[in-house]
This record gives C-alpha cells, structure tokens and sequence, in this order.
C-alpha cells in the first residue's frame, strides 16, 4: 500500500453515519458526499490515509468548498467528553421502588449517580427547534456541524432527565447526522468484502464475510512462492485475498515523482492525470508476449465461461480486459476454462494456427501479418498455460462455486500435490456435510475393500475417491458486536443477518501404490497384578516394487532384508 494518496487510486471514505463510500480519486474534479457536502480531489492527493477532514462551506461565490483536518488531540477530546457522559460507577448501590424495580443508582453518600429512563417522556415538543429553523441554520453555518449539533442540545428542554447512556445516544446520533467530517481509508481486502456485503450486492460475494475470508487463508497456507489453484466465483474477492497474501496485490501504477512537501501542484497533477489515463500500455505485443509468464509464485483461475469474472481486481487497478504491464497480476495470474483443462483438443484457442514461411509472411498486408502474430501469441499463451496446468503439482485448492463441490474436486484434486490443503466455501452447509460422507472413514473402508476400477469414477457410490482427501473438517466463525454496558450487555440488534457460510477443509494424500501387507505380532508382559500392555512389531511387505512402505515398531535387534520381496521384521529388545 502507498503512503500518501495518488491519483486515479480507489479509497473509502468513512462518513460520520459510518458507511464507506468506496471511489477513485481523479483529479481535477468534485466529490459530493451528499448531505454532509462536497469537496475537491485535488485537496486529498498526496495526503497519508486515515486523516479525518472536516468540510467547510463556502464562504462567498468566488472561493471553493475548503478542507480542514481534524488533528488527532480534537478527535481524542471529543472522544473524553463522550466518555464523561457515561461514567462507570464502581461499589455502587441500587434504590429499588415498591415493585422491586431498579430505577435509581446511588453512591455510598447516597447521592443519584445515574438514572433511568422509567419517567422520561420523549416527545417532539421538547425540541425548540422546529425542522425549518435547523435548516436555515444548516445552510447558514459554515463549519464542521459541531456548533449546529450545540445548538440542538441546547434547544432541549428535557436534555437533564435523560440517562447518562441516553444523553449519550442522543448527543451521538445527532453528531453522525450534522457532524461533516471524513476519514479515507486504504481499500484493501477486508474493508472491499465489507463493503460489497453491507452497503452493495452481498449476492456477488457469494454472501462472504470478511472473517470467514481470514479462515480460508489462513488453513490453505497461502504464502509467498507458492502455486495455488482456486475456482473463484465471488467477482474475484478469493483471487484478490490470495495475491494480498501473495505480495501480488499491489504495484499496478508506474511511479510518479511527488514534490517535497507531499502536496502535488497544478501542473503536476495535469501531468499524473495524463498518465493515468495513459499508463495502460498500447503496445499489444508487449502485453501478450509477458501475459501468464510467471512460473512460480502463481494463481491459476479455471473458470466456466469465455472470460473469467474478476470485476472486483479493478478496485486493485488491474483490468483482465486492459491490464497493465506494471501490475504483478498480469504474469502471476493465469486463467483457463474447464474445457481447456479437461479436453484442451476440443477448445480452438489451445489448436495451433497454420504455419507461414517468412517468404510469404512479407507478402501479407500489416493487418493481416498483425492477425496471424496475434493468433500465435494467443495459442503460445493457453498451451503454456494449459500443459503447466495439467502438468499439477499445486500447493493448494481454494474453492467458492455455486456448482457441486464432488465434481469440482473429483477434477481437480489429483494435480494436488501431496499434503497440499483443499479449502471449500459455501454460504450453506448441506453442500458440505455431503462432501463429508463422502470422505468419511465408512465411505472409504468400503472402497477399500471392494475397490471399483479407476474408469468407474465418478459412480453412485463413490463420486469422488475418499483416499484422496484425508481429515475433513467442517467449521465456520463470525464475529459479532455487542454493546457493552452494566447489566445491559447483549449483541446488537442491528446485526446483519443472510447466509451463515460454512468452510470444508482436508488434506490432499497419496495412495499406497501396489500390493501392500501388513503383518504384526502382539505381545503383552506382565506388571505386578495386571497386565503391561507391549508394543506391536510390524512386518510390511510391498510385493509391487519392493519397497517398504511402512514401518512402526520399538527398537530392533536385527533386520532381514531379501531381494525382490522386501521384507522388514522387527523384534523387540530385550
């Protein structure tokens, strides 16, 4: 993430009523917050990030809505002010009515200390100030709002029987309705997820919280170096959280020189809005020859469509349809089509063009020598892509489809690597809990014992091969706000409620090749008046290779070891 704000960068900007409102900084233009004003872009570039502003009016026709900054000494002093209106009463004792309710708190001198808000009676006549008046006053005051959210306290005829936390509900809500200020924020990973799941389209995520995109992370150990293979149909949030952990995420914008006080002129945002509207390369060529390069350190997308969905990467300055030859995206993510994966033949990209002598090539007009280099860079690309993608290997599967997860795995579980983590979204758990039968131990005792042939998977009884994936597990977490209060503690009302959102983990294992034996010899010894129970010596045969595939035991005597039938025995010391 940059220190300072540039242009054409996407921030959030946290309003007082605490919403986010997520859009890019252009320069040389005007940003309406709605009700709580206006301001220019030019103000905020080059600034740090998580500076609060306050939006001063106008004061005549000729000079522009200005910005203040709310240094941090002024937030801190509202933030006491607000602490004093809700002390915190220790030892103290409650004076009960005749019906046994509390409805007073008194202090050892038996002074009222806090109250309740049993006798309070809220009604709008206790407001002086009728709507009219407090919108005159609204467009005749020309600071920050703290003065207009003074002057209605003031107004109330009934603000001393209100309860400390009511008075301090009341002050609060009127201050995120007139207070004009703004924090930016970086846009990063969690805060977009925030976003899109209260403020936008939760259904595009798939209804995907942001702790629940930590989980997935977190047990598919998506680190630096790594090939992951993921099927991502949340707009590319899954894809944008994996390069983030990647080190991938970010660098999308040539760098641009900033002047030193940080604050850039005139001219030079005239210059950086040329080049940000100009740094996407139109040098074709460049930009296929390096597109999907990376051979490590990589994201590969398998999507169902003709072009992958990754809307959600434009807040991260990277375009599929235009990418950047600065972004790390552009040689570290590759994408391919289940058709491309599954029978590559039958797709036309992954089907070499007809070759042309060099002779007639100099023959073609530049439109069509450019079609016919087009057309190879294009098959170079999806054949590089495709063969390093059958070829497996991967360190990971991340999944978040709407389609069955057992024909997602029963394809792309075997270019896993061993001990590689499969992490699998859903917003519902029946999905899931079918996927655990059908990795159970029952499940896979069975097919062991009467092992169908290969060519019989997928079947009725066996959609996936339950040796493949070990230890399925099934969780989910959700953080929740709770207001925090003596005797009034509970979660908050206003929660968001839609789909829980569950995700299954496992382990990718490699079968045991050929026929592997296993014999043991159990002893028990004698220890005073029961029994010591010994360990078990375990011979294992691998009559396939002549390989030993396993062996437990205690400390050996002697070893046999016979050509062809490997055998190992071991006996315990005495």
């Amino acid at each position: 993430m940059e220190d300072g704000i540039r242009p054409h960068a996407w921030v959030a900007l946290r309003l007082p009523s605490d919403l986010l409102k997520v859009l890019q900084i252009v320069p040389n233009t005007t940003i309406s917050l709605g009700k709580y004003g206006s301001f220019q872009a030019n103000h905020i570039l080059g600034r740090p990030y998580h500076l609060t502003f306050e939006v001063l009016d106008k004061v005549d026709v000729s000079s522009q809505t200005a910005l203040r900054i709310v240094h941090a000494a002024e937030l801190n002093a509202d933030s006491e002010e607000k602490d004093v209106l809700t002390p915190m009463v220790e030892d103290v004792k409650a004076l009960q009515g005749e019906d046994g309710v509390e409805y007073v708190v008194v202090n050892p001198n038996g002074e009222v200390v806090m109250r309740t808000n049993r006798e309070t009676i809220d009604d709008a006549t206790r407001q002086k100030l009728t709507m009219e008046e407090i919108e005159e006053m609204k467009r005749s005051e020309t600071g920050s709002g703290k003065d207009l959210v003074a002057k209605i306290l003031k107004s109330h005829t009934a603000l001393d029987e209100k309860t400390a936390f009511a008075l301090a509900k009341y002050t609060l809500r009127k201050a995120k309705k007139y207070m004009r200020r703004f924090t930016v924020l970086p846009l990063d990973v969690p805060l977009l997820a925030r976003w899109m799941l209260i403020e936008k389209e939760p259904m595009k995520i798939m209804e995907m919280r942001e702790e629940i995109l930590a989980l997935m992370g977190s047990w598919s150990n998506v680190h630096y170096g790594g090939r992951y293979l993921v099927v991502d149909e949340t707009g590319g949030l899954i894809v944008a959280a994996m390069a983030e952990k990647m080190g991938i995420l970010h660098g999308g914008r040539p760098e641009e020189p900033t002047p030193a006080n940080g604050i850039p002129s005139q001219s030079d945002v005239d210059i950086s809005n040329t080049i940000g509207q100009t740094h996407q390369f139109s040098n074709a060529s460049i930009l296929e020859k390096t597109a999907m390069t990376a051979k490590t350190n990589t994201i590969t997308l398998i999507h169902a469509n003709a072009q992958p969905n990754l809307s959600l990467l434009k807040y991260f300055d990277f375009d599929p349809s235009n990418p950047s030859l600065h972004h790390p995206l552009h040689t570290h993510l590759k994408t391919l089509s289940w058709l491309q994966l599954l029978s590559p033949e039958e797709d036309v990209a992954y089907t070499e063009p007809e070759a042309v002598s060099a002779e007639l090539l100099q023959t073609y007009k530049s439109g069509k020598r450019g079609n016919y280099y087009r057309k190879r860079r294009r098959w170079e690309r999806v054949t590089s892509v495709v063969n390093s993608t059958r070829s497996g290997d991967f360190d990971g599967l991340l999944i978040a489809s709407h389609m069955s997860p057992s024909t997602v795995l029963h394809h792309a579980i075997p270019y896993l690597r061993g001990g590689a983590p499969v992490v699998i979204y859903s917003p519902n758990i029946e999905p899931l809990a079918e996927l655990m039968d059908l990795y159970s131990t029952s499940r896979r005792s069975a097919f062991l014992t009467n092992p169908p042939d290969s060519a019989d998977i997928p079947s009725e009884d066996f959609p996936v091969d339950p040796r493949l994936l070990l230890a399925p597990t099934i969780q989910t977490a959700r953080c929740r706000a709770w207001q925090v209060l003596p005797g009034r503690t509970h979660p908050l009302m206003t929660g968001r409620g839609g789909a829980e959102g569950y995700v299954f983990t496992g382990t990718r294992v490699l079968p045991a090749e050929g026929d592997v034996q296993a014999r043991g010899r159990f002893k028990r010894r004698k220890a005073g008046a029961g029994y010591l129970e010994g360990t078990k010596d375990t011979v294992i045969t691998d009559k396939a290779n002549g390989d030993i595939a396993m062996g437990t035991g205690t400390e050996s005597e002697s070893t046999e070891k016979v050509e062809g039938d490997v055998t190992m025995e071991i006996t315990e010391a005495s």
